[in-house]
């Protein structure tokens, strides 16, 4: 198996955790052929469940908050592998690791996990070329990205409070895969503490210190219109994800003034708001000058370069996450019903946008987020049978 990042092998993985957890871990996990009282009660304080099943898969509307974890595998297929087995046999592992039924948890809670497959361009192809989600992601200005860490045919996102699933979650589903698979690369990321933006919304502050992720397809309208797939029915109840990781050159960034900070991003660092006034929830007023006729939101703002209106898109949601490894940086990720929500986002971006000459792409993949799955409807299913 390749990996980009040299990470260990699952065997030796799995050893040196399960020497971890015999030396000071509670186990405690119910398989479904373990005696209930062999079972661990989860710990006070862990996180509700999160449904895996339903028209949609978990880890992209819910949980609300995004859980502050995430890992993210991108993998490819052998050749001669029929996806719809694969798919299938995943599915029913991610139902019974996040029921924590699933041995391979070795007694950690799932609390509010979730995993989130896709599948990419090539695999979509050759289910129907017309698809959502048949068409690669075309390459843009200040990447930096290695062949392997360029595209893929399998995403799992996997998403916790508890940062210890991760990896062992991971080991537990490519261990379902076997040799059906090779890993390309994978990512895992943090996001910092929610910021209150009100009428009950959250965001965190994303790595050069500014709240992220406030506009989006927050109300069911504006997911209906802009984030899920209505048709065709194969792929009816997912979405089309984007994932990009970035590098940041945080010390130039944190050398600017305050003011030329949020010059660069078009908001108040310290609450968020437009530097056209309101409130952090509110849009920016993109006309709004001053009384000598400048701009109040820069005309090489990013919440100028990036708005929906101005690029004449639907809305995307936007998940960021704080990286350390290979780089300080940011895994962005994001959520639409339209590939062209993106791809004309940072085209309109790339022509001037203050916030891009402080970011370099070092990986870069799109994928459908397949729809919904349950015990009579296996993961896939809808699109390859």
């Amino acid at each position: 198996m390749r990996r980009a990042d040299h990470h260990p092998s699952r065997r030796t993985f799995l050893d040196a955790t399960g020497a971890v957890m015999a030396a000071g871990l509670a186990a405690g996990c119910t398989s479904d052929s373990a005696r209930p009282d062999r079972a661990a009660p989860a710990p006070a304080g862990t996180p509700a469940p999160v449904p895996a099943t339903g028209r949609h898969q978990a880890g992209i509307t819910l949980p609300q908050p995004a859980q502050p974890n995430l890992l993210a595998v991108v993998a490819d297929l052998g050749a001669s592998v029929a996806p719809g087995p694969l798919l299938a046999e995943l599915g029913q592992a991610v139902r019974a690791l996040t029921a924590g039924t699933d041995p391979r948890l070795l007694g950690l809670p799932p609390g509010d996990l979730t995993v989130t497959v896709g599948v990419g361009p090539r695999l979509v192809r050759a289910a129907g070329a017309s698809l959502p989600g048949a068409a690669d992601l075309p390459r843009f200005s200040r990447e930096r990205i290695a062949p392997h860490a360029r595209g893929g045919d399998l995403l799992i996102q996997i998403c916790a409070g508890d940062a210890l699933l991760l990896p062992v979650v991971a080991a537990a589903l490519l261990d379902q895969a076997g040799d059906r698979i090779r890993e390309r690369w994978r990512q895992s990321a943090r996001r910092g503490a929610n910021v209150p933006l009100g009428g009950g919304r959250t965001a965190p502050r994303n790595p050069l210190g500014f709240i992220d992720g406030i506009v989006g397809p927050h109300t069911t309208a504006e997911q209906q219109r802009d984030l899920w797939l209505a048709g065709p029915p194969a792929v009816a109840g997912g979405t089309l994800a984007v994932l990009r990781r970035m590098e940041l050159d945080l010390p130039r960034f944190a050398a600017l003034s305050v003011a030329e900070q949020e010059a660069v991003f078009g908001r108040r660092r310290a609450s968020g708001v437009p530097l056209s006034g309101g409130s952090a929830a509110d849009g920016p007023e993109l006309g709004a000058k001053t009384a000598d006729g400048r701009y109040l939101v820069p005309a090489d703002a990013h919440v100028r370069r990036a708005h929906a209106t101005a690029v004449g898109v639907g809305l995307m949601l936007r998940r960021s996450y704080s990286t350390d490894q290979p780089a300080p940086g940011l895994l962005f990720i994001s959520f639409q019903n339209d590939l062209r929500t993106f791809t004309a986002t940072l085209t309109n971006m790339d022509n001037s946008d203050a916030l891009l000459s402080f970011t370099t792409a070092t990986a870069s993949a799109t994928f459908l987020i397949l729809p919904g799955f349950d015990r009579r409807h296996p993961l896939g299913s809808t699109l390859f049978g």
